[in-house]
């Protein structure tokens, strides 16, 4: 049977992921428009004139903008949102209108579009705080922080308008890790790796907190995994990406093996004692995705690109971190 080529709509698609998902999408056939802001520039250079790739620039919240991105497309990947606590926490009600308040229109708008296939990138933040070794996707969500809430609350808003003929499918994404063309800075691994790259001491806030962490083309590898499925495979289906939890005192550890002996590490106490852990036996055991990169490949690819000067000014460049750059911008 022939691969099935998409015409993907992927919504926050010159992101960090979507900076990598794009291109690949593209590598296998399938058409894909990006729907973003384009806050951290263009992603996609060397993509452009390329029959199929369509970028829109504009804001998911205008609804008028959401229509003319979906014309043609007959499938969704949702990454756009306000990305983790801290950058949600910087200005919630933008948060809010983000993350939640253009959801359920971008889902409709999408049905009356004609698409078949809805998939939402959700966050393995949903669970909270859980005991249990293997959190799973059988156990109750608790999140934490206004950034889970809104997060679970459109994985059910999502349920609630599967239909025949409209696929729906939910992942739950440990943290991204590794170089991205739009590349992040403020997630753990890679922050990790900043510091023993350039600083030579890497700076650990408490250790034995667990951490879930997926390389940034494994995530990739989810989203082509998705595409490549019956729809009965996935349909109102909700898996967690990612299997691979170590405390962040390991972490370090591992980022220093890489990086060269010489890389000090300085813990310090923290008053977070979040601690996290995802399983992802479930993808792997009802629709075969296996993870095929470790968090060393990540340290090793993203320290290869601080050292040949992909990165301009790592250390400082806003670009890179989330935060620095939303206040920069003055988003709302």
């Amino acid at each position: 049977m022939a691969k099935k080529l998409w015409n993907v709509l992927v919504t926050g698609g010159a992101g960090y992921v979507g900076s990598e998902l794009i291109p690949a999408l593209i590598a296998e056939g399938h058409k894909v428009t990006v729907l973003d802001l384009y806050l951290y520039g263009e992603v996609f250079e060397d993509l452009k004139g390329n029959a199929n790739l369509r970028e829109v620039k504009g804001d998911l919240r205008d609804i008028k903008v959401v229509k003319d991105a979906l014309s043609g497309c007959d499938c969704v990947i949702h990454l756009a949102c306000i990305s983790n606590d801290p950058s949600y926490d910087l200005d919630p009600a933008l948060g809010k209108s983000i993350n939640h308040d253009a959801f359920l229109p971008l889902v409709r708008a999408s049905k009356a579009a004609g698409v078949k296939r809805f998939i939402y990138a959700s966050s393995s933040s949903v669970y909270g705080v859980k005991d249990d070794p293997e959190v799973h996707e059988d156990l109750s969500l608790e999140p934490l922080t206004d950034y889970s809430k809104f997060k679970a609350l459109c994985e059910q808003e999502l349920l609630a308008e599967r239909a025949p003929g409209f696929t729906v499918c939910t992942i739950r994404p440990s943290t991204v890790c590794g170089y991205g063309r739009r590349q992040r800075l403020d997630v753990v691994v890679n922050i990790f790796t900043n510091q023993a790259v350039n600083n030579g001491k890497i700076r650990v806030t408490g250790g034995p907190q667990k951490r879930p962490n997926i390389h940034i083309q494994d995530m990739v590898r989810v989203y082509q995994h998705l595409l490549s499925q019956e729809d009965s495979a996935i349909d109102g289906k909700i898996w967690n990406a990612g299997d691979t939890n170590y405390p962040i005192s390991q972490l370090a550890e591992i980022v220093r093996k890489v990086v060269g002996e010489h890389v000090e590490i300085e813990t310090v106490p923290t008053n977070d004692p979040r601690s996290y852990q995802v399983s992802g036996r479930k993808i792997r055991e009802e629709i075969g995705f296996e993870l095929k990169y470790t968090i060393e490949d990540a340290v090793r690819g993203l320290a290869d690109a601080m050292k040949s000067g992909k990165l301009k000014d790592p250390l400082n460049n806003p670009d890179y971190f989330n935060i620095k750059l939303m206040q920069q911008v003055k988003l709302t």
